[in-house]
């Protein structure tokens, strides 16, 4: 039965007429609970316990990196933050002395800015 699957999966890849998947699940179903547990495994409602296994873990080990990611992105978030905090009072200490230059009769000389 199992070589008539593959026949029949052959014969579909090859561009013949596609297998008729009706006909080779009753084919299965014939066997009773073991064509059942087969059909389940070939077309993936049932997976053996060591490839859920390892879906589990791959899973566990993407939502930690995603985890240390969103950690990383938060702490470069807060840095940018500070910086343009740090930039705006240098900013603001720089009119505040251009302002008192000013007051205090210092004129820019024009050749110099250029």
């Amino acid at each position: 039965m199992v070589s008539d699957l593959l026949r029949a999966l052959a014969a579909g890849e090859e561009g013949g007429t596609p297998p008729d998947i009706g006909t080779m699940i009753g084919g299965f179903l014939q066997y009773g609970i073991v064509g059942v547990i087969v059909v389940l495994l070939i077309i993936g409602v049932i997976v053996p316990k060591y490839v859920m296994s390892g879906l589990v873990s791959e899973k566990d080990n993407w939502r930690q990196a995603f985890e240390k990611e969103r950690e990383a992105h938060q702490a470069t978030r807060e840095q940018l933050a500070k910086a343009e905090e740090r930039g705006d009072v240098a900013t603001e200490q720089g009119r505040t002395l251009n302002a008192l230059l000013l007051e205090l009769g210092h004129r820019p000389d024009p050749a110099r800015s250029a």
